[in-house]
């Protein structure tokens, strides 16, 4: 009897790790009660460990069955912490902790994790501390997963103080405790410590190059990028994808056309699929080198292309004065059903503007607002001035700033009278330059007379100064 029991609990134990799509897990989960393992709490967790596949679960099926469960193990509790996690229900997260800890719950070294990345995601320094505090309470801040991603946390926050000190405190670092440091400064900007960091760790896996590379390429010093990229060719690790697209992307600011060919060929030879962000980054790398005819070949061979893939390819068209084309590659994005974002609509203007296509451009602009429901910012009413400015309807330029709406933040305005202010100069117009110079540096009158220098020398310009 028990010999058949226990198989028959081994058979729906298999049926769950089987388990295809929803359909199969709820006739799979009707067979865990029938074997009688309702309320093990290994066969419970695998079920919510299903519901939190981002491509076939059901994270509401968790939820219900979750809040069905009366006495919910910590095996439990950490499923649905990572089930929520995954999904990004980060306010979920916290509760469901909240509530583990008031039924007399103590976390554990995978509990700790998955709070502090919701903490961090919700860039909520104050709960981190919390988080923090229970895990020295429990005396977990020495344990390797728990300590990492407490760096991980504070790096996240900007806290580098902190992570240092918590980087102290384990005794056992890994090489994924030296690559978040590493990441973490080079975040912040402080390029020094991270070297430093770089130089110290006792082993450079991929991880530690990565993080070099990447920091450097994110921080605009994209020589040292290439550079360190070649040291590590010396130590016959293969690089990953994210180091691919670092130094493709240095490749691009560069203009290092050769480097980027080189590294094309290495992808081939290597054989590595090229997914949408590797592709992205050669598109990128090609455009800004000038080699337009081969990104749009690659564009095209794509099965699959995302946002940032056709942003790559509209920024090509635009940064070389492709405005018909620009327009028709938005056209084709729009038909392909992926949803434009703010970087798509710079771009987009910025082709129109390069190539003297103010209607155009105004009639995508009215569509960013009125069809896509997206505010416009300072970068856009920058490229529609620079639009309208460039047709020589300066007038109908200056309405477009006056027409930003008073949530627009000061800076922001400044910015749109800034760059009027630039085209104005460069088309000779100095009554109304001189109309933006008081708009845009307001009392600031030192920066004010700084900048438009230039204003004065221009014919029709009264020798007035920026009010004070």
């Amino acid at each position: 009897m028990s010999s058949y029991g226990g198989s028959s609990s081994s058979r729906c134990l298999q049926l769950l790790e089987k388990c295809k799509n929803m359909k199969h897990l709820q006739q799979a989960h009707a067979q865990v009660f029938t074997c009688g393992l309702g309320n093990s709490s290994f066969a419970l967790s695998r079920v919510l460990a299903f519901c939190s596949d981002p491509n076939h679960g059901s994270l509401s099926h968790a939820w219900k069955l979750f809040q069905h469960i009366p006495q919910p193990t910590i095996c439990i509790y950490n499923t649905m912490l990572k089930a929520l996690l995954l999904r990004n229900d980060l306010i979920l997260t916290i509760n469901v902790f909240t509530k583990m800890l008031q039924n007399g719950m103590y976390p554990d070294n995978y509990t700790l994790p998955y709070v502090s990345k919701a903490c961090a995601r919700l860039q909520s320094s104050c709960l981190g501390e919390l988080v923090h505090g229970c895990s020295l309470k429990l005396g977990f801040v020495s344990d390797i997963f728990v300590g990492n991603s407490l760096i991980v946390m504070y790096c996240a926050f900007d806290d580098m103080k902190a992570a240092r000190h918590i980087f102290d405190e384990i005794p056992s670092l890994s090489a994924v405790s030296w690559t978040v440091m590493i990441s973490g400064h080079s975040k912040a900007g402080d390029l020094d410590t991270a070297r430093l960091f770089f130089d110290e760790a006792p082993v450079r896996d991929r991880g530690i190059w990565g993080a070099m590379i990447s920091g450097y390429v994110q921080n605009n010093c994209f020589k040292e990028g290439l550079y360190m990229f070649r040291l590590m060719q010396l130590t016959e690790i293969e690089p990953d994808e994210a180091i691919f697209v670092s130094v493709l992307c240095a490749c691009a600011h560069l203009g290092a056309l050769d480097t980027g060919i080189w590294i094309h060929s290495y992808l081939n030879r290597l054989r590595l699929p090229l997914s949408v962000r590797l592709n992205t980054g050669l598109i990128d790398m090609y455009a800004k080198c000038g080699k337009l005819d081969l990104a749009r070949g690659l564009f095209y061979q794509m099965p699959k292309r995302d946002t940032v893939c056709w942003n790559a390819m509209i920024s090509g068209m635009a940064m070389h004065g492709d405005g018909e084309g620009a327009l028709e590659l938005f056209r084709e994005m729009e038909a392909a059903w992926v949803r434009p974002d703010d970087i798509t609509f710079i771009a987009v203007f910025t082709a129109c503007s390069y190539s003297g296509m103010a209607h155009e451009g105004m009639k995508v602009f009215d569509k960013m607002c009125r069809i896509y429901n997206i505010e416009p910012k300072s970068e856009h009413y920058g490229c529609i001035v620079d639009l309208l400015s460039r047709a020589g309807l300066f007038e109908e330029a200056k309405e477009i700033i006056q027409r930003m709406p008073s949530s627009s933040k000061p800076s922001e305005e400044a910015v749109a009278w800034r760059a009027f202010l630039s085209a104005c100069c460069n088309q000779g117009q100095a009554q109304l330059a001189e109309v933006a110079a008081r708009n845009s540096f307001g009392s600031n009158a030192t920066v004010g007379s700084m900048s438009c220098s230039q204003i004065y020398m221009l014919p029709g310009a009264s020798m007035v100064m920026p009010e004070e």
